[in-house]
This record gives C-alpha cells, structure tokens and sequence, in this order.
C-alpha cells in the first residue's frame, strides 16, 4: 500500500508541469484475460472478457501528456487444478474486482494519435473462485499488485479510444491449494472516453 501512495504522490507531482493543457471526465471499457500461471499443476484457461468504469485526467502540453486514471474494474480467468483432478477436469473460474490506477505517460502524433506507456496499480477489492466447493483450499492472493500497459490512443473531438495491453509485474495469487503459482493477469484492455473539459 505504501508503494501505492508514493506512485500517486510522484504522478501528480509530475502533473504540476504539464499543467499547461488539462481535460478530465468519464471512461469506460472491456478487456480480455488471460490467467498465466508459473506451475505445471495450475493450467490456464482460456480468455474471459471483464469491464471496467471510472475516471481519467489529462496534463500536458507540446505534444507530451500525463494521464492518471481511477477504475473499477471486474476481470476473470478461467483455471484447471491437476493437482485436484489429473487431466485438467473440472475448470475452475476465478472473479477478481479490483480498483485499478494506471499512470499513462505518452505523446501526441498527426494531432489526434497517442503512443503511451505506464506503470499501473491494482489494489484487490475482491476475490472469488467458482465451482471451488471444498476441492480448493488456502487461496492465498494479494492486497495489491503492479504491472504495466502500453498502446494507442486516438482523439475524436471530445471522444477518445484507448488500446492497450496489460502484462503483470507481481502477482495477483502467490498461492492455490499449497502450490506457489505466481499467478500474473495479463489482458488487452479496449476504452472508451469522453471529456468533460
């Protein structure tokens, strides 16, 4: 969590010099998941779409920009524990709603096209394993993680749309059932923006 404060703290330091130009309002999107686990008796499964809502800032000028966003946002993947069951049967999903702070830093092409890269935030709102019953035990999964995105962006007027890719630094399950997974979120996020000013 301290880890947290000082990445918000040192963002909108930054923001104060590219106070030139600032624009905020609602974003929203979808995104796909895909669970990746280091352990041959956890399988990943396949991909899981989730969503995501809240609020975005813009600072910037001369065609560079700092964007800090607050999300909620629900994502899932699906699992086979071989540990449990050899042969990979039955799948299990995993929910995870977090409250997400990515920290884009990009700049501006041909007026309406953005590269732009960052650290991202995730604090662990709540976790949720179905179809678990008493075959999985001592989930052991983290308050908070980090990771980072990087993509595109195009500005339409007021609107804007955001393509990024997602990939995990740490991860989000250190553990399932005893196993040491290092379980790490990886998704390709799509976005939808509208400013407000």
């Amino acid at each position: 969590m301290r880890k947290i404060i000082v990445l918000l703290f040192l963002s909108f330091f930054a923001l104060e010099s590219y106070s030139q130009g600032f624009s905020f309002g609602p974003k929203i999107g979808v995104s796909s998941t895909t669970l990746k686990f280091d352990n041959d008796e956890i399988e990943g499964g396949d991909n899981q779409t989730g969503y995501h809502i809240g609020a975005f800032a813009r600072f910037g000028g001369a065609g560079l920009f700092i964007q800090p966003e607050v999300l909620f946002t629900q994502t899932s993947g699906d699992f086979k524990y071989n540990g449990f069951n050899p042969g990979g049967d039955p799948d299990f999903e995993a929910d995870f709603n977090r409250l997400d702070i990515p920290v884009m830093v990009g700049f501006r092409m041909f007026k309406i096209l953005r590269l732009q890269a960052g650290p991202i935030a995730s604090i662990n709102l709540k976790t949720d394993i179905s179809n678990a019953g008493d075959d999985i035990q001592d989930v052991d999964t983290n308050s908070a993680t980090f990771g980072y995105q990087a993509g595109l962006g195009i500005d339409i007027g007021n609107l804007f749309i955001d393509a990024k890719y997602e990939g995990g630094l740490s991860g989000v399950v250190e553990s399932i059932g005893g196993y040491s997974t290092d379980q790490r979120l990886n998704q390709w996020v799509l976005s939808l923006g509208f400013k407000l000013f």
